[in-house]
């Protein structure tokens, strides 16, 4: 049985549109070709960030920061500064070195359509970038809010958070994980900067540590659960719609949720991460519906 396939509420839909193009904008403002040697390395880093991916975790600051009336304008630079991060990963995950793919958002990798020095440069400047976002006025006048936005970001980037999922997961191919640890595993490489992306929105909205608990596990559900979902398409997707390589985990030896629980415990297991995200939502009313519509998602998506 596939994955049920529903589509985006009108709302959520509506959202994805308005973000996608937000975000490119802000791309192409931050990255203006320069009329010297650096061109093509710029190019490389518009190639990667312009145009593509699903924009998840730009949209849950959005959604997150509406809660608390936070100005869109600064939600639009911390949600950039998070996909900064988040396409430079990619970019360096699709090196040679790494995971090797030839092809990302239906487009070639970073390395092909450039060269691998110019992909890692790019990715390094990416890197940098997200941190300069943060650290700028424009992104919030309270030096105290962009302190703990670039703490939130790096400790989500880092060696307890996507890098050091990342250096997990180069590691399961030599190894035999058990579920545990492909949870810890999932939760560092993809489930940090998703919920970094809820949090930062909180962080704008100047709420205190003890206010962000509901937000925290509802980042944790959709983090694990996106994780299942997209071990799911990677067996049962077409590789047209996805715009990737599929079946790259199953080849490489991998354990993943769905070669440990098998796919339709997975699904079930899925299905619960949802509700409990959903639920971890209960003290906010009609505000919070778009991140309602996001958890569903999240199992209904093809890409």
């Amino acid at each position: 049985m596939g994955m049920t396939l529903a589509a985006p509420s009108l709302a959520l839909k509506n959202a994805m549109r308005d973000v996608a193009v937000e975000i490119d904008r802000q791309f192409d403002a931050l990255l203006p070709v320069p009329t010297d040697a650096r061109a093509n390395l710029y190019n490389a880093m518009r190639h990667a960030a312009i145009g593509g991916g699903k924009r998840l975790r730009p949209l849950l600051v959005f959604a997150t920061a509406r809660l608390f009336g936070v100005d869109r304008q600064c939600a639009a630079r911390v949600a950039t500064a998070i996909e900064c991060i988040h396409v430079y990963s990619l970019v360096h995950d699709d090196l040679p070195a790494m995971d090797d793919d030839d092809m990302r958002r239906g487009k070639p990798t970073v390395h092909k359509a450039y060269d691998e020095a110019t992909a890692i440069l790019a990715g390094d400047c990416l890197h940098a970038l997200a941190f300069e976002i943060l650290a700028d006025e424009a992104t919030h006048p309270d030096p105290f809010v962009r302190v703990e936005l670039i703490q939130c970001l790096a400790l989500a980037s880092g060696p307890s958070g996507m890098a050091g999922g990342q250096a997990m997961d180069l590691e399961a191919e030599r190894s035999s994980f058990d579920l545990a640890t492909v949870t810890r595993l999932q939760a560092m490489k993809t489930g940090a900067l998703i919920a970094c992306s809820v949090e930062a929105g909180a962080i704008l909205g100047r709420v205190a540590h003890e206010g962000r608990t509901g937000l925290k596990g509802y980042a944790r559900d959709i983090g694990l659960a996106f994780q299942i979902a997209d071990d799911l398409l990677d067996i049962e997707g077409d590789e047209d719609k996805v715009g990737k390589a599929l079946r790259k985990d199953g080849d490489a030896g991998k354990e993943t949720f769905v070669s440990l629980l098998g796919a339709e415990r997975a699904r079930e297991q899925a299905r619960m991460l949802v509700d409990q995200a959903v639920a971890h939502l209960h003290a906010y009313g009609p505000e919070a519906d778009l991140l309602r519509d996001l958890a569903r998602y999240t199992l209904e998506r093809d890409r």
